[in-house]
């Protein structure tokens, strides 16, 4: 190949470095919201999780490499086949993103079925839909910048500016995706956003080529342009959220699972996981075996619901609802971040808020400025994503500082029967805080095997008893047997494993979650 100017002089007009520099801009920009956005794509299949985010963070960064080694063939070619590979780039930008869309719900089933392990499950399904759009924002920068030093006087200033455009376009998109994009438009119209930028970007790369004299390939970079353009049309038809609501922090759903339960009922689901059952009309009736051995465990031990308890979370407002039936209690406080699921558990899900206290704030946070309570209930763990800062031995301290001298903390645990580490390690960590700690499961809930729900009880004195029969939740159903494992058991199984205590520090809970093998 020869040099940039001998090969074509005709191209030797520069391009005016503001326009180089805006398109870097909103390249660097577009690259960065699709990052953001495919997190919460993602969410209502895998879950918000430091697996899901590693993956995408992965994932997008491959794919800017590898566009940025495909755009440096281009880089040294004369400026209109480089104008018109910036045209394919735009043009493959806005085809690949929007088929994101359609793609993540034709794609997460099979190959979240097919792929039993997790975590390759959330790789390879994060790879499929947005390794290609990835690819397509990191092919123009090698191109910008060869554009921008074809005059050497002035190199070295435009290397310079059009990095740190580029750095700045990322922050500006990091910073639009997460504080207004998604909040204000929602994922699919986000993704159309970029996608218009990437075909606005091609035309004006094509239009730009096409000034120029040259050869026949503008015709195949004009056809790419027009693809990309018409999937940019057929975008509206795409979207369609998996969400009833897109909140700053969930992907929130409601469901109607009256035929699954035989009354009007419904399931509000957080990301990919079910937060509560609620039977309309029927606030005490509860459906979900942890929740049920949490109020059991509360009413044993305290004659009946506790006057005073501090919610982690609040979800479907199940147990709040089933507690303040008889009679208000603003004493139960719940903690949950996001106002937007207690609008739809107040809409949807048979709650009066005003039966209790709301705080919309970080449970953690919230609870360092509430007062002493009999009860603390923790519903931190969902699959695995488990907010790490809320299973500390720091964070069971001030659970316990704000105990009553009898008062207790049940939380629910998900883990893995053959596995069995997070429950381990929880116990341990609880151990070095509270004098007794118990681990409770409802019989079918055991006998079943699999990944399996416990819930914890951690407190100064033990439970009254250690097996409860609940009578059926329905007229045709079979009575629940909730029984305490034998403490001997517990302690030979976190005799075995080891596992680590989790501290602010060193809460390794993802790692400890998941199936054998």
């Amino acid at each position: 190949m020869t040099g940039f100017h001998a090969q074509d002089p005709a191209d030797a007009g520069r391009i005016a470095l503001p326009l180089l520099l805006l398109a870097q801009f909103l390249i660097a920009a577009a690259g960065l919201v699709v990052e953001i956005v495919a997190g919460r794509m993602l969410a209502p299949y895998v879950g918000m999780s430091l697996y899901t985010w590693t993956a995408v963070i992965a994932v997008v960064l491959a794919g800017f490499s590898a566009g940025h080694w495909l755009g440096g063939l281009y880089a040294d070619r004369p400026p209109r086949t480089a104008l018109l590979a910036l045209t394919f780039a735009g043009a493959f930008g806005a085809i690949t993103t929007v088929a994101a869309l359609p793609l993540v719900r034709l794609l997460s089933a099979p190959v979240l079925g097919t792929i039993t392990d997790p975590v390759g499950g959330i790789v390879i399904l994060t790879g499929l839909l947005f390794f290609l759009p990835s690819l397509a924002a990191g092919i123009p920068s090698p191109i910008l910048a060869r554009l921008a030093i074809i005059d050497t006087a002035r190199s070295g200033r435009a290397l310079g500016a059009l990095h740190a455009v580029s750095a700045i376009g990322a922050i500006a998109g990091t910073l639009a995706a997460g504080y207004l994009f998604i909040a204000w438009l929602g994922t699919s119209w986000t993704l159309i956003t970029v996608a218009a930028i990437y075909a606005g970007f091609a035309v004006v790369c094509l239009l730009a080529a096409l000034r120029r004299p040259g050869e026949a390939r503008a015709r195949a970079a004009t056809l790419t342009c027009l693809a990309g353009l018409l999937a940019l049309g057929a975008a509206p038809f795409l979207t369609g959220s998996a969400c009833t609501v897109e909140s700053r922090y969930y992907c929130i759903r409601s469901l109607d699972i009256s035929g699954e339960i035989g009354a009007p009922a419904r399931l509000m689901v957080i990301d990919h996981l079910g937060h509560g059952i609620n039977v309309l009309g029927a606030p005490k009736r509860l459906e979900m075996p942890y929740t049920a051995v949490i109020d059991a465990l509360a009413r044993e031990r305290f004659g009946g619901p506790p006057d005073s308890a501090y919610f982690i979370g609040g979800g479907a407002l199940t147990l709040p609802r089933a507690w303040s039936a008889d009679a208000p209690r603003p004493g139960l406080i719940v903690a949950e971040i996001d106002p937007e699921v207690t609008r739809i558990a107040a809409r949807d899900f048979d709650v009066d808020p005003s039966r209790f206290t709301l705080r919309h704030a970080d449970a953690r946070a919230a609870l360092r400025d509430t007062g002493q309570v009999e009860a603390v209930i923790g519903d931190a763990f969902t699959d695995i994503a488990v907010p790490a800062h809320l299973v500390t031995r720091e964070f069971y301290a001030e659970i316990a500082a704000r105990l009553t001298p009898d008062g207790v903390y049940l939380m629910n645990l998900i883990d893995h029967m053959d596995r069995l580490h997070a429950l381990a390690a929880t116990v341990r960590t609880l151990k070095t805080v509270f004098p007794v700690v118990e681990v409770w499961i409802e019989a079918e809930d055991f006998a079943s095997g699999g990944r399996t729900t416990f819930v914890l009880s951690a407190g100064s004195t033990p439970s009254p008893q250690s097996r409860i029969l609940l009578p059926p939740t329905d007229a045709d159903g079979t009575p629940r047997i909730l029984g305490r494992i034998p403490q001997a058991r517990i302690d030979a199984l976190v005799t075995r494993l080891d596992p680590p205590v989790l501290t602010d520090d060193y809460a390794p809970i993802a790692r400890l979650i998941g199936p054998a093998g």
